[in-house]
């Protein structure tokens, strides 16, 4: 999947992977209808700073989440 795209498709996929990869037990805070595409590379960054670290420790993953809630829509 080419992710380089800022799509609804492609924020949903990545979301959906952080949600998996964080182990979020409420998985519809990362609703991908809950994000704006204007914070798409904003996103893409996290996406591609969890996949790169691999595991993470339980302090990584809440600056995660805290991230993402940062980028939420209001």
């Amino acid at each position: 999947m080419n992710l380089e795209n800022p799509t609804q498709e492609n924020l949903k996929f990545m979301l959906d992977e952080l949600a998996e990869q964080l182990s979020v037990v409420n998985p519809e805070l990362l609703d991908s209808a809950d994000y704006d595409l204007e914070k798409y590379e904003d996103i893409k960054f996290m996406y591609d700073m969890v996949k790169q670290k691999g595991h993470l420790s339980a302090s990584e993953t809440q600056a995660f989440i805290a991230e993402l809630r940062s980028v939420r829509k209001s």
